[in-house]
């Protein structure tokens, strides 16, 4: 028995010496070849982000940054549409000398030479994505010979992951992609009212999800729209605007008879002309309102009887306890309509934040009409702009809350569950109309 055992052991020991000297190296092994056919352009799904195992996280555009330090993360989304492998690379160059990278990608970390001085396609791995969604990978600069660390010109993709496509901006939305997709609101109000005179609506934005850059509009009109703004680490807004009749993005072509005109304006509210997505008047109030407590918006829109329309905002923040004036604005040839196609939306206007997640609450929406009634407005439509319908950017979402606090619409953040578009969604109703004396508000 002892004697079978010991020549057993020696066979065992031939067959792996002869499998060294065979194949000990994996000198007949066939090397992957990866598979990166798609290319994902920087430009317009990349962004520089900085602190990024911190709260206090930065995020700056791609587009003309200089990439010198290696603090500074360059992350690089793209939503996937099934499970699958992944094989990820990099199009990319050094202006001289050699350049390393720590290229990560779902918790996975490898270490990139590169020292071509023309674009070349590095591979970086081959991996295993669980479900569709979105994902990112993230490449720091570890050690450099030149002045930056390196030139990316596109994340290159494949494999049986990308089979049901990928989603990502094209050169056709680089601006608009970055910015993110917009989202709207759209009220739908009882058919038994009459016209509409007065529109009320609250916005909570929860903390944390006050992100500079956005907009978030309560109240939406025909001819214009009003809600808080955070435009800056230490400016915030409420802003009211209104559209002239003339077509124009340029303010200063519009006919004297067709200018949107200031009939009143709040205590320290600003007001100028406005360009660039239509033109006319534009108010607002530099406030410090705050995220987690609850704004109310009143709008006016009533004709004057010489096919003008006078449209007025109110605002009332908790932390002052009263109704204040925006502005009063008179807007011509508006065919002494009162107020019409009322909605919300929530936007980006910085892209240099668009990979940053906000949303904000929508709640407690009431018409006044002329009957003198008040009509609880209970359904909305969730839409959004075409850089969402086009599939640019997939990280959208809006609806019916399910926290009891009326709607909700989110962007920007690159997360995977995203709502469908053109649905219709109707809230609890709350039965108790706003307490608002309209002979006492402001009116300058």
């Amino acid at each position: 028995m002892k004697k079978k055992l010991f020549k057993n052991r020696v066979l065992y020991m031939a067959i792996l010496l002869f499998s060294s000297f065979s194949c000990g190296k994996g000198e007949n092994q066939e090397p992957y070849v990866p598979q990166l056919s798609i290319a994902i352009p920087t430009e317009g799904n990349s962004w520089f982000l900085r602190n990024v195992d911190t709260e206090q996280l930065e995020s700056f555009d791609f587009k003309d940054f200089i990439w010198a330090s290696s603090n500074d993360v360059l992350r690089t989304y793209f939503r996937v549409e099934k499970g699958g492998k992944l094989d990820i690379g990099i199009r990319c160059k050094v202006s001289s000398g050699t350049t390393e990278l720590d290229a990560t990608f779902n918790g996975e970390t490898k270490r990139l030479t590169i020292d071509n001085t023309t674009n070349k396609v590095v591979f970086i791995n081959s991996f295993d994505i669980p479900s569709a969604g979105y994902y990112y990978i993230d490449l720091k600069g570890i050690k450099k010979s030149s002045a930056v660390f390196a030139e990316i010109n596109a994340v290159m993709l494949g494999n049986t992951a990308t089979e049901s496509g990928v989603n990502y901006v094209n050169e056709e939305y680089f601006y608009w992609g970055r910015r993110g997709p917009s989202v709207h609101l759209a009220y739908q109000v009882p058919t038994t009212a009459n016209d509409i005179v007065y529109f009320y609506n609250e916005i909570t934005v929860p903390e944390g999800n006050d992100v500079i850059g956005s907009y978030y509009m309560a109240n939406g009109f025909k001819h214009g729209y009003f809600g808080i703004q955070v435009n800056s680490a230490t400016e915030r807004r409420v802003l009211f605007s209104v559209w002239s009749p003339y077509n124009t993005d340029n303010p200063g072509t519009i006919p004297a008879d067709q200018r949107v005109i200031l009939i009143a304006k709040g205590a320290n509210v600003n007001t100028n002309d406005f360009g660039g997505e239509g033109s006319g008047g534009q108010s607002y109030l530099i406030y410090n309102w705050k995220a987690g407590n609850t704004y109310r918006f009143l709008l006016k829109g009533a004709p004057d009887g010489s096919n003008n329309t006078i449209y007025t905002a109110y605002f009332y923040a908790p932390e002052i306890g009263n109704w204040s004036l925006i502005a009063s604005w008179k807007r011509p040839y508006s065919d002494n309509v009162f107020l019409q196609d009322l909605y919300s939306f929530l936007e980006n206007f910085a892209t240099n934040t668009g990979p940053i997640g906000r949303m904000a609450y929508y709640d407690n929406q009431w018409v006044y009409d002329t009957n003198g009634q008040w009509l609880e407005v209970i359904s909305s439509k969730f839409t959004a702009d075409q850089t969402a319908r086009s599939n640019a950017r997939l990280d959208f979402a809006g609806g019916l809350s399910g926290e009891s606090r009326g709607f909700y619409l989110r962007n920007c953040g690159f997360f995977s569950d995203y709502s469908k578009l053109d649905e219709s969604h109707t809230r609890t109703a709350k039965g108790t109309a706003p307490d608002i004396n309209f002979g006492v508000l402001p009116s300058d």
